[in-house]
């Protein structure tokens, strides 16, 4: 099964892919995952992108389209979860016709709305494992009391620069503006589902699953 999962900065995406990859033996296609990858590869395309990326240049929808299909080439194991990509009605056109080459396609579009005053709030609060990058957050799941890791055991928590309010306000404006297109455009294709992208972690999951069980 291959999914996309659709929703504003902080709505929770990374989570909820990385519960699917446990779980389901998906695999979580990131694009920020998948250029850093790719850097670091050796490869050709890897040198294309740490070139673009080293001279303070976009990365091409093209070269992100060739990431993809880098990686259909391999096991796709359990699916792909698409997480970041597309972000716009071009970016959805290129990736339907990249997996309709491959003899694939997308099962299901899975949104995750949220209330924006609440998201900020929430997002102020998060932090990250500096060793593993486990996601912690003050309000809904903080670090444990003895101030390690539940995953790895790290006692040192970053918490991202541009994690303020102002920030936040400006990345939501430009999600809604350049990828909220999206919602029409996988609600006529019957492929959106909605979830409530703002409850418990295992809730969202819960509707997450109800959501990929009831696609044809």
């Amino acid at each position: 099964m291959n999914i996309i999962l659709l929703g504003p900065p902080g709505a929770g995406k990374g989570t909820q892919a990385r519960r699917l990859v446990d779980e389901r033996c998906m695999i979580q296609l990131s694009t920020g995952d998948m250029l850093r990858d790719a850097r670091n590869s050796g490869t050709e395309m890897g040198n294309r992108v740490a070139g673009i990326m080293d001279r303070g240049e976009l990365v091409t929808d093209e070269i992100v389209i060739g990431l993809i299909e880098e990686k259909l080439e391999g096991d796709t194991g359990g699916g792909l979860i698409f997480d970041g990509f597309p972000r716009t009605l071009a970016q959805a056109d290129a990736l339907e016709a990249l997996l309709s080459r491959k003899g694939t396609g997308l099962d299901v579009v899975i949104e995750m709305r949220v209330d924006d005053e609440t998201l900020v709030a929430r997002i102020i609060a998060r932090s990250t494992c500096a060793a593993c990058g486990e996601v912690y957050n003050d309000l809904t799941r903080p670090v444990p009391d003895d101030g390690r890791c539940a995953k790895c055991g790290g006692m040192q928590f970053t918490r991202r620069a541009d994690d303020n309010e102002e920030s936040l306000k400006t990345r939501l404006l430009a999600y809604y503006k350049q990828t909220s297109p999206l919602i029409g455009y996988y609600h006529c294709k019957e492929k959106l589902r909605v979830v409530d992208g703002l409850g418990e972690i295992a809730d969202v999951a819960a509707s997450i699953s109800e959501a990929m069980s009831k696609t044809p």
